[in-house]
């Protein structure tokens, strides 16, 4: 069996092997497990069940992530994103006052829309349309932005109402256990021990747990939540599509789940090293497999899924195949049933494995032309959009937007792509309707 892996996997090509790429999927799902427990309580505020959230939520994830694995053979998890979960609870639900059936409904559409344009190829048209510094901005810009949630989610950074953004105390616990775990991680990836950051991520649980600052879980195995409240209701409620409204949000949904998606899986890519000749090989089957899993996940009751930028914490210590992703996929699965187990991942745990990832992905910013201000300028806005408007879709659309224009001003319009100056118009649509 282990032959016929490493054959269908491409192990040896990949310089890689079944144990590496079984321990970079375990510690792309440690990366990654706090989305079963933090979409739940973002969704619940729709009036949604938390369990039958819960359940989805794992569901949609392994689907995902053994799609990914097997058709696109890539070492990328998918799960529902963070940013679009909010906006379906709060903007669309309680903001707009639609029914959570009716959002999920929504969501059902924006995914068969998603299906259609990555059948007809219109999706993979776009992301090798994006040019290679823009390209490279976005990677680097999901570094930071990930290194940004690593910090402020280990209390090294805290919200501030005078400078938005400050210092946490050191007078905390927990952010002390996120200092120890940046540190230990820190010295093994420069000592280049094999797995350091997943080897960081178990001492920073382990002094958790012997300090008390983590609490030890009162069981170890539970049964999974049903989901029978949240199964096919969108299919139920699809007549209720039938306004201008409805039709904004299924549209929003469409958008921002694309360029979140496109630009994980450009910056996952250039992690890797899979980017040839500025394109993502197999990116057809990569957008085909998180297109799917976002239709199975409306139909099962969850947000929208897409690439996970924690993948990068996988790809870190070596995961390069398929199997990576698939073994996150089984985590998924593993993880219905281990739940009060998990619940000791908590964010000063991952946080330092964020921060990490953000300086490795930061390095693909060396390629980018500085010295040429038409491509530094949508550059800079799309590396410090990310962080700043904590939404990847919201960088890419600030670079977006002005590349077309500095290009002009350069006199080199007659190198910006026909889709590049229709991305231009899409972005300042995209932004009108999520202000107006």
């Amino acid at each position: 069996m282990k032959n016929q892996i490493n054959s269908f996997f491409g192990l040896d090509a990949l310089q890689t092997t079944v144990k590496r790429e079984i321990l970079a999927g375990f510690t792309t799902f440690i990366s990654m497990a706090y989305i079963l427990f933090v979409n739940p309580t973002v969704l619940g505020a729709s009036g949604m069940d938390e369990g039958a959230v819960f359940t989805a939520t794992a569901l949609a994830s392994a689907l995902g992530c053994i799609l990914m694995g097997v058709l696109a053979k890539y070492p990328i998890a998918t799960a529902p994103a963070l940013g679009i979960n909010a906006f379906f609870s709060y903007s669309v639900c309680i903001g707009m006052g639609v029914p959570w059936q009716t959002a999920l409904a929504g969501l059902f559409v924006a995914s068969l829309i998603f299906i259609v344009i990555t059948i007809f190829k219109l999706r993979e048209l776009i992301i090798d349309a994006i040019p290679a510094d823009l390209k490279y901005a976005i990677s680097g810009g999901i570094g930071l932005f990930i290194a940004f949630l690593g910090l402020s989610e280990g209390g090294i950074i805290v919200s501030d109402d005078s400078t938005l953004v400050a210092l946490g105390s050191l007078s905390v616990g927990t952010t002390w256990l996120t200092i120890f775990g940046l540190v230990i991680t820190a010295v093994l990836m420069v000592r280049r021990v094999p797995g350091g950051i997943f080897i960081g991520m178990a001492a920073t649980t382990v002094l958790g747990l012997l300090t008390g600052l983590i609490q030890a879980p009162s069981s170890i195995v539970s049964a999974a939540p049903s989901i029978s409240s949240t199964f096919l209701v969108a299919l139920n409620h699809v007549g209720d599509i039938n306004s201008l409204q409805m039709w904004v949000v299924v549209l929003t949904f469409l958008l921002v789940t694309f360029f979140d998606t496109a630009g994980t899986l450009v910056g996952l890519a250039n992690q890797a090293g899979f980017m040839k000749d500025n394109k993502m090989p197999r990116v057809g089957k990569a957008l085909a497999s998180d297109s799917t899993a976002m239709l199975a996940g409306s139909l099962l009751g969850t947000s929208p899924v897409g690439a996970y930028v924690e993948s990068s914490a996988g790809i870190a210590v070596g995961g390069r195949s398929g199997l990576t992703a698939v073994t996150t996929g089984i985590f998924f699965l593993f993880g219905l049933f281990f739940s009060p187990l998990l619940s000791v991942v908590t964010s000063q745990v991952t946080a330092p494995a964020l921060i990490v990832v953000g300086v490795l992905m930061a390095q693909s910013l060396r390629e980018i032309k500085w010295h040429e201000m038409e491509i530094a300028i949508p550059a800079f806005l799309i590396l410090l959009g990310m962080p700043l408007t904590y939404s990847i879709s919201d960088g890419i659309a600030l670079g977006f937007i002005f590349y077309p224009i500095t290009m002009l001003a350069a006199k080199r319009g007659k190198e910006v792509s026909p889709i590049m100056y229709g991305l231009f118009f899409v972005f300042l649509g995209f932004m009108w309707i999520l202000n107006v």
